[in-house]
């Protein structure tokens, strides 16, 4: 055992975190979510593992009414053009699924990448000029799972016109948004994912996921 592990306490705090973690729609309690507690988990999102240690993201906390109402009415438009896209039984189940929660949730937040942060060469970024997004969801994910930790659910929502979004949050072109996300107390978390539940689709078993040194090896 390493010297350096986690207590076994510390150790199933963490994973209690990570399986109970769901994406939260329709559940969010009224209660406003204290300055201090939303401080708290985009502090966690702010220590994500960055490329170049360029930490490329900004935080767009979202309250107003009027803000939410606008994103909300560009998801229900494009709600509809998704649901078009599916046929069948699986139209139908799509009609059925609740798939933000964005004028319940007390706080929405738009997590962005500024892509020219740290200027045009970064170390890290050469050969994979994307891995800035990627650490931008790496900063979502330690948001998530803070947010879990205080209690707190967390809904992606991205059904959403990017450009739109952009307007209605005055989002400069050159800034990418990764996130919207809607975030608030729960009246409970959900013991499985929403859309498993659903018949949307069930978790992949993870011995078909893992290969052995080289891709279709399973050892």
């Amino acid at each position: 055992m390493s010297d350096h592990a986690f207590s076994a306490e510390e150790r199933e705090a963490l994973y209690k975190a990570i399986f109970s973690r769901r994406d939260v729609r329709g559940q969010f309690a009224p209660a406003p979510v204290p300055e201090e507690v939303l401080t708290r988990v985009l502090t966690a999102a702010h220590h994500a593992p960055s490329v170049g240690f360029m930490q490329p993201w900004n935080f767009i906390v979202v309250r107003d009414p009027a803000v939410k109402a606008r994103v909300h009415a560009d998801f229900a438009q494009a709600n509809e053009e998704a649901k078009a896209l599916f046929e069948g039984e699986r139209q139908t189940l799509y009609s059925r699924l609740k798939l933000e929660g964005i004028r319940e949730a007390p706080v929405n937040l738009c997590i962005t990448c500024d892509r020219e942060r740290s200027g045009p060469v970064v170390l890290g970024r050469t050969h994979i000029p994307t891995m800035d997004l990627y650490s931008c969801v790496c900063a979502v994910q330690n948001l998530w799972l803070a947010a879990r930790a205080e209690g707190l659910g967390v809904g992606w929502v991205s059904i959403l016109h990017e450009d739109r979004l952009r307007e209605a949050l005055g989002i400069p072109e050159r800034i990418v948004p990764i996130a919207y996300l809607c975030l608030g107390y729960v009246s409970y978390f959900h013991e499985t994912p929403e859309l498993e539940q659903a018949g949307w689709r069930n978790r992949l078993p993870l011995e078909d996921l893992v290969f052995r040194d080289r891709w279709g090896d399973r050892g």
